[in-house]
């Protein structure tokens, strides 16, 4: 097992495969102009599936593929089939713009549920926040997979004065569609402007939605980040991600590979251990990885406080969002 010094054993991996994407969402993509990792400094198709196996041998049993978009890389589908062999759940995170092309293929690797970034509902604001025009695809593509039977869960980051006054458009559409919003509070990361005015909090966002709907809570999961809600004779439910008001690091079993093969043992570390250059020099693996776990802080990768209105965003030493692959 992989153990950090409080104790929490680590069996979730997401594994960046991308930090391309064909979106340009500038709460994650520092600049339009974007330079992406050339393809010989990232972990390619093999060497992937060889640190999954790593990983898995010491109790990860369950791995999500992120980027960027990890469908915007040429041999995704290939990533896909091979991780679905191994006795883990598989899952990605998608900006959903390309599922048409991959739902057999995602079928073909048993994985019925996924996580879709959508911060609006309306076309003209996903063009402002993604600076692209594919606010209708993506909407065909979520109503898609509703139809195939898949668990449909939107990541909806939540922005003071973008989109707040958006929630309960997002509650309505679960009346009657089986969707599972995830309403994110905004978080720093390098070059994404972050500010705490910028900051909707968990709070902030149930009495909104209490302003019209009642709901109840439901019961969370072991290693839940998400709190859960239903409002009652709705299709859907609703949850809030409360990274900076009301952290869940406590019960943190996640470990994170970048695409260019760094392990981060939090999603805001500073540090990073090098696991790709290990690989191609054949040098051990789990020792690695055991030592940047046992690294680990206790909370928030140790660089911030949960006071998030005392953050400075300047001082967090870290990367982009699309460089970490969330």
């Amino acid at each position: 097992m992989i153990i950090d010094e409080f104790n929490r054993i680590h069996n979730y991996l997401r594994i960046s495969i991308t930090d391309n994407c064909n979106l340009r969402c500038f709460y994650c993509m520092p600049e339009e102009d974007y330079e992406f990792t050339p393809t010989s400094r990232l972990m390619q198709a093999h060497e992937i599936e060889a640190l999954a196996k790593i990983f898995v041998s010491q109790g990860v049993n369950k791995i999500r593929l992120t980027g960027g978009e990890p469908l915007v890389r040429k041999d995704a589908a290939a990533i896909i089939l091979a991780l679905s062999k191994l006795p883990v759940t598989l899952t990605l995170t998608t900006n959903g713009t390309r599922l048409h092309e991959f739902t057999g293929i995602l079928e073909e690797a048993n994985v019925r549920s996924l996580n879709i970034s959508l911060d609006t509902l309306k076309a003209e604001k996903f063009q402002l926040v993604t600076r692209r025009n594919q606010f209708d695809q993506v909407m065909k593509n979520i109503e898609l997979l509703l139809k195939k039977d898949f668990h449909v869960k939107l990541n909806v980051v939540v922005m003071s004065g973008l989109n707040d006054n958006e929630i309960n458009d997002f509650i309505e559409w679960t009346k009657f569609t089986p969707v599972h919003v995830r309403f994110i509070e905004f978080m720093p990361f390098s070059g994404n402007r972050w500010t705490s005015n910028k900051v909707f909090t968990m709070q902030q966002m149930l009495d909104v939605i209490e302003e019209k709907y009642s709901f109840i809570r439901l019961k969370d999961e072991v290693h839940d980040t998400a709190k859960k809600y239903m409002v009652p004779g709705h299709a859907g439910t609703f949850a809030i991600i409360s990274t900076m008001s009301a952290n869940f690091c406590g019960d943190c079993n996640r470990i994170r590979l970048t695409a260019d093969g760094k392990m981060k043992n939090c999603l805001f570390s500073k540090d990073e251990i090098d696991l790709l250059t290990a690989l191609r020099e054949g040098r051990e693996i789990l020792p690695l990885i055991h030592s940047g776990i046992q690294k680990k802080a206790k909370e928030l990768g140790g660089q911030f406080t949960p006071d998030f209105e005392l953050i400075h965003a300047e001082d967090i030493h870290n990367r982009s969002m699309i460089t970490i692959g969330g």
